[in-house]
């Protein structure tokens, strides 16, 4: 028997080598294969670190970590390392506010300034700067704000008030009458959670979300066990960002976690184990076309029809398109050194998680979304994925 066993340690890598991955289309390729493609798309663009969980059936069928943590050092990348997860906070912090939904705790269209019992803007701040509502003293117009509009990106706020000229937030359009992303309206609904429930934001995420889920390295906060393994951001010329531990918890933005924790989050979600049926579907109908030329930037004010055909849309904490394969839900994240897209389509159990430590990721999302599961859905110009043989002709 102890042979047997020594023997089945040996050839689990070829095993694993062999391991025969289904992508939308039908077509099939090896993990062999995808670690040769990842490896070549990685040293073409200069990315430094990368991690990839593909999902099919709805299970995890191929999870690794590519390159290092910190190219300076040469320590590896493991799926067990931390990762900052930016905007993927948005996608975790949605599946906690559909899980107070069903508990009755939030309706998704009552103004949430109703749940307090005095207007919001009077509230001493507790925090450095992102519950401070004062500026809204004036405006009429964050009263007509409910959980479903932050959710959807249509609160009417900025994406962050320090980008208002003179800093100071404001309701920059009728709640519920147009997309545009908005990092402040999922904190708007997180503060008022908070103060609904009198639990912080990890103390809701540990109980709703990350215990239900097998999630022990998350938080959105900075905790002491990160300290053993963590990876350092990389700027497009491969320098070091130095490491921010310091962010209090922002649903929109401060996630910490790890390739194998975000891969149990997702996994979590296609199997409903925190979510109902219902309350998933919910989640991934759609609030809102978008017909914007690109998410961000001037090209965000002009309309276009270059994705009609997959009807991008915004459900409830995370973007949408129809496809031959049913809805495709996706969430990107983007920072300082990191970059993270996934996209899943529950009709079928298929997914990808792609987080990256490095500034030049997003250059090779394209390529890998088609080589890892056949998505050529994914609206990549929309996003700002320039793959890295075409940036030059920018």
């Amino acid at each position: 028997m102890k042979y047997l066993y020594v023997l089945f340690l040996a050839i689990l890598p070829l095993i694993t080598q062999a391991q025969t991955i289904t992508r939308l289309d039908g077509s099939k390729t090896t993990a062999k294969a995808l670690d040769q493609k990842i490896n070549q798309l990685m040293q073409k663009a200069q990315v430094q670190g990368l991690a990839v969980t593909i999902f099919n059936k709805n299970q995890p069928m191929y999870k690794k970590a590519f390159g290092y943590k910190s190219f300076q050092t040469k320590e590896p990348l493991k799926t067990s390392t931390n990762l900052y997860g930016a905007s993927l906070s948005k996608a975790v912090f949605a599946v906690l506010v559909m899980k107070l939904v069903e508990e009755e705790v939030l309706d998704l269209d009552k103004p949430l300034q109703e749940y307090l019992p005095k207007p919001i803007y009077t509230y001493t701040p507790q925090t450095k700067w992102h519950d401070d509502y004062s500026a809204l003293k004036n405006d009429s117009l964050y009263r007509n704000i409910t959980a479903r509009m932050c959710l959807a990106h249509t609160s009417g706020f900025p994406n962050w008030r320090w980008v208002e000229p003179d800093q100071k937030l404001r309701v920059k359009f009728k709640p519920g009458t147009r997309y545009s992303y908005s990092g402040e309206g999922l904190v708007y609904l997180q503060v008022v959670l908070e103060k609904l429930t009198g639990k912080t934001l990890d103390e809701l995420m540990q109980q709703k979300v990350f215990v239900p889920a097998g999630m022990t390295q998350s938080s959105y906060t900075w905790q002491p066990r990160f300290e053993q393994d963590y990876a350092l951001g990389h700027k497009a010329n491969g320098k070091l960002y130095q490491k921010d531990k310091d962010n209090e918890a922002r649903s929109a933005s401060t996630l910490e976690t790890t390739p194998d924790d975000y891969t149990l989050f997702t996994q979590a979600v296609l199997q409903h184990k925190i979510l109902t049926p219902a309350t998933t579907h919910e989640m991934f109908s759609p609030q809102i076309r978008i017909r914007s030329v690109k998410q961000f930037g001037p090209l965000s004010q002009r309309d276009t029809t270059a994705n009609d055909a997959i009807a991008l849309s915004y459900g409830l904490g995370w973007g949408l398109l129809r496809s031959p394969h049913g809805v495709g839900a996706f969430k990107e994240g983007h920072g300082d050194g990191f970059q993270h897209y996934s996209i899943i389509f529950p009709e079928t159990g298929a997914g990808v998680i792609i987080m990256s430590n490095s500034d030049n990721a997003e250059s090779i999302f394209k390529e890998l979304l088609k080589s890892t599961i056949g998505d050529s859905y994914t609206p990549w110009y929309w996003q700002g994925y320039i793959p890295y043989n075409k940036q030059a002709a920018k």
